[in-house]
């Protein structure tokens, strides 16, 4: 493996965001703007989730996202019509001219500001957008045929950046946009404080756009989706505007991400199999409850080395300080120190391919899961076991993508990620 990484931006090949003419929910033909929002895609996981949404309003974007079908040919046909069906009835409206879309989230003491744009595709190997996670081919199957089907961006990636914290280009445009009136303010039942406003002036577009020239973006939330923008892109002649796709950048300079680790349950693993196919291999010790203190040991644990916390069948079990011999016959040597000893890394290549042998893209063996409590009551209603992880740094997750090595897929969520709903791009635009 190249290990040498892609190179960086100029001032010719950074990033690229333009205006679009967002598409948004016409606030006086739905209950509230809250109730038609839903979280990302992938942190929609559970039924009941799901169920909750849909029943919050009828035209909650959760139809358009995850539309419920029988087949998947069926359910992307669903969304398509869904899609042209709130069109032409006025529940979404495009607005009337290209802009570039300020975002803000607020929860408590914690603000993140961005922009939201169409920003022209890359590969990774021209170091201007940064992967750091591998993905799933069946769910850039899924994704694509439902972008393919809907001709639309249906949520925007998070995407980081990294200025000198001037407050200069495009955070200048920020701070000043901010002192006007939204074109929307809405409070999501987690907590969190949404406002939307639209940058068109010319020369605050073209003080964006100059700015975010010099700079490469990592890959935050929305691999898949990245993926998928790609896929397709592939599949049209160009220029079309499939040469771009909806994202939000964030400057972590001035705003800091939050960097949340996603868990893994394992469908068809009892915990005491699991428990007994580790065989000595690592260091275990049940830990009491309840889960909050289960993870306070397994920060601390974290800090010195590999750790894991195994939950289900009504315990805590803490698995650490892996054998050297057992690392060392089970994780590639030919990647960077700081791959190597990531805590997925040795989940992927030791345990769930070495030790307990569950194949990671089979979605009846393994699931994918960004919430903690989540993962822990699906494992104790169906007797199978959840893996709890502790957050990487966002440091090494950049230094790393810098270096063009991908960390195995949903090692890291950051956060806060966009609401789904209060933007779309749609294609035929």
């Amino acid at each position: 493996m190249n290990t040498a990484g892609p190179p960086g931006p100029t001032d010719s090949d950074g990033l690229d965001l333009i205006p679009f003419r967002g598409v948004r929910y016409v606030p006086e033909r739905v209950g509230s703007l809250a109730a038609v929002t839903s979280p990302p895609y992938d942190v929609v996981v559970r039924p009941d989730g799901l169920h909750h949404l849909e029943s919050a309003d009828p035209h909650n974007i959760v139809r358009l996202i995850l539309p419920q079908a029988v087949s998947p040919d069926t359910r992307n046909a669903l969304a398509a019509d869904t899609l042209r069906r709130w069109l032409s009835e006025g529940i979404l409206a495009p607005d009337e001219i290209p802009a570039l879309y300020v975002y803000e989230q607020r929860d408590g003491d914690h603000l993140q500001r961005g922009v939201i744009g169409a920003l022209r595709l890359s590969e990774p190997s021209e170091g201007v957008v940064l992967p750091h996670e591998d993905v799933m081919p069946h769910v850039v199957a899924d994704r694509a045929g439902l972008m393919r089907a809907t001709a639309a961006n249906l949520e925007p990636l998070l995407l980081t950046y990294r200025s000198e914290g001037n407050a200069t280009g495009t955070t200048a445009v920020i701070e000043r946009t901010v002192k006007r009136p939204p074109l929307l303010a809405t409070t999501t039942e987690d907590g969190f404080a949404h406002r939307l406003w639209s940058v068109t002036d010319p020369a605050e577009l073209a003080e964006i756009r100059a700015d975010l020239a010099h700079h490469q973006a990592l890959i935050a939330d929305g691999h898949h989706r990245w993926a998928t923008y790609l896929r397709l892109r592939s599949e049209q002649p160009s220029p079309t505007p499939w040469d771009f796709g909806l994202v939000l950048l964030v400057d972590t300079a001035r705003y800091p991400l939050r960097v949340r680790a996603i868990h893994r349950l394992l469908h068809r693993l009892p915990v005491p199999d699991a428990l007994a196919a580790l065989n000595g291999s690592f260091r275990l010790r049940e830990v009491p409850g309840p889960l909050s203190q289960a993870l306070a040991a397994l920060a601390d644990a974290a800090a010195h080395g590999n750790a894991f916390l195994l939950a289900g069948a009504g315990s805590f079990h803490l698995a650490d300080t892996p054998s050297p011999d057992l690392l060392a016959r089970t994780i590639p040597t030919d990647r960077p120190e700081a791959w190597r000893t990531l805590d997925a890394t040795v989940l992927h290549s030791t345990l769930l391919d070495h030790v307990w042998r569950i194949p990671e893209d089979a979605p009846e063996h393994i699931a994918y899961i960004h919430d903690a409590a989540a993962t822990v009551a699906k494992a104790e209603r169906d007797g199978g076991t959840a893996v709890l992880m502790h957050p990487v740094r966002e440091e090494v997750v950049r230094d790393l993508a810098r270096q063009g090595v991908t960390m195995p897929r949903k090692s890291t969520s950051f956060g806060p990620k966009p609401a789904t709903g209060l933007v779309l791009r749609t294609l035929a635009d």
